[in-house]
């Protein structure tokens, strides 16, 4: 064999060898983390048998999400879809509404201001405002920061929903009591002064566009609602999983993510910075002051923590799993479709361990 013969062997050898390494390297092992594209939509998946998940258990979920008026449902783990069902003529390209699980949005938004140096939450809210945004003295506003919105611990009156100055009345001094209330919306509007813009644009150039989320914000006198796909709420569960992180880039600052989904007052330790979470020794609900002991959903992960809105609109995170899971729809029981926490979620989380265990 001459040597010409002996290089075009090598050569060839060369190419298979390369060709393999290729192939190894570009198989994404279903353990590391994975967040789809911003600009289609590709999206990885993984089937719920390399999970070793229990798939005889899922069509009892998909027929339980359905009887519960269920409009979508989605479970990641490490990014990639192991499940996405659609129900009652519902689409993957059908926007829905947040309701109050679109609270965590704002909190993001508001962290990002303040990385930016635009506010600070310990900050009075007058600040921004201006003195006389609320009807109580002037003396007990001063009290009123932007954590405080965020914590629901502002002391104004919680029976009297509609956002404007005359219900913002005194009940208790700021930091002495939690109760859900409307007046979190504020945060919106104290975003907007700081940024010198409206608080969707910025909302939509921090945040939205960052991650790839479609939607829109409706603002009300009463209710202030995100509406968009399943697959943007999703999207924006796994910034909340990765702390909020978007794979290279750190759009939320870490330390504050992690103190927006802690304890962040003693009086109701499930509450975070407009987080609901887990695993606390007790827990308060919307419109009553009630203080109950336990966890807030005994049948799911300690480490969990929800945006959770009226009629069972849901992302839970549970970092454990390294898992985000999505329900859009109607109330589950219409008899009782509350601001935020209702019965269904105990069951459903029964559901969810059936298939996942």
């Amino acid at each position: 064999m001459n040597h010409i013969s002996i290089l075009i062997i090598l050569c060839f050898a060369l190419i298979g060898c390369h060709k393999a390494e290729n192939t190894h390297t570009t198989t994404t092992p279903i353990t590391k983390m994975y967040f789809p594209s911003n600009s289609d939509t590709t999206w990885e998946r993984t089937a719920p048998s390399q999970l070793e998940w229990n798939t005889s258990a899922m069509d009892a979920l998909k027929s339980y999400l359905e009887q519960k008026n269920t409009k979508s449902f989605m479970i990641l783990v490490n990014g990639r879809i192991v499940m996405e069902d659609y129900f009652d003529g519902h689409t993957a390209s059908t926007p829905w509404e947040w309701n109050s699980a679109g609270k965590t949005l704002i909190s993001a938004t508001v962290g990002i201001a303040q990385q930016k140096g635009l506010l600070q939450i310990n900050d009075k809210v007058s600040d921004y405002l201006g003195k006389g945004w609320t009807s109580m003295s002037i003396e007990k506003e001063d009290q009123v920061t932007i954590r405080h919105l965020l914590t629901m611990t502002s002391g104004m009156d919680d029976t009297k929903q509609l956002i404007i100055k005359a219900n913002l009345t005194y009940v208790a001094d700021a930091g002495t009591r939690w109760a859900y209330s409307n007046v979190f919306q504020r945060l919106t509007n104290s975003v907007a002064e700081a940024s010198n813009t409206n608080f969707e644009t910025f909302f939509n150039e921090n945040l939205k566009y960052k991650i790839g989320m479609d939607g829109r914000w409706n603002f009300g006198t009463i209710f202030t609602i995100f509406h968009s796909t399943t697959r943007s709420m999703a999207r924006f569960g796994l910034l909340a999983l990765n702390e909020g992180k978007w794979d290279n880039e750190q759009i939320l600052n870490p330390d504050y993510f992690r103190a927006s989904t802690a304890s962040s007052q003693t009086i109701n330790p499930s509450y975070g910075y407009l987080w609901w979470l887990n695993g606390k020794e007790k827990y308060m609900v919307p419109g009553s002051q009630t203080v109950f002991p336990g966890t807030l959903i005994p049948n799911a992960p300690a480490d969990m923590y929800a945006a959770m809105g009226a009629n069972d609109q849901r992302i839970y995170v549970i970092p454990s799993k390294k898992m985000v899971i999505v329900r859009m729809g109607n109330a589950a029981n219409p008899s009782n479709s509350s601001f935020a926490l209702s019965g269904f979620d105990n069951e459903l989380w029964a559901k969810i361990n059936a298939v996942i265990r």
